[in-house]
């Protein structure tokens, strides 16, 4: 049973580790971000998660931005970014909080 366990956390650890090292890099530039009335929010805790292009594979399309209440008090949300390569292309940097 603990032989058990501890493979699958090295497993879990293993995908982990591979999905941040296969980054994906689109030859096309990032389209420009949609400007959103983000209205009121709902609370004090609430932060406004900024909307984002993504990439399915073919084509960037819009995430819509949102509040989202923070996880832990004096919680601060990084936004989501593209970042140029040096060899060309463009690599999605995903939001987090901080």
């Amino acid at each position: 049973m603990v032989l058990k366990r501890l493979m699958g956390l090295v497993f879990a650890g293993a995908l982990a580790l591979s999905a941040t090292a296969a980054d994906i890099v689109v030859r096309i530039s990032p389209p420009r971000m949609v400007v959103q009335n983000r209205g009121r929010a709902p609370s004090r805790n609430h932060v406004w998660v900024s909307g984002y292009q993504r990439w399915d594979g073919n084509a960037y399309g819009w995430t819509e931005g949102r509040w989202e209440q923070r996880p832990r008090p004096r919680a601060r949300w990084q936004s989501h970014h593209w970042v140029r390569q040096r060899g060309g292309g463009w690599v999605l940097v995903e939001g987090r909080w901080r």
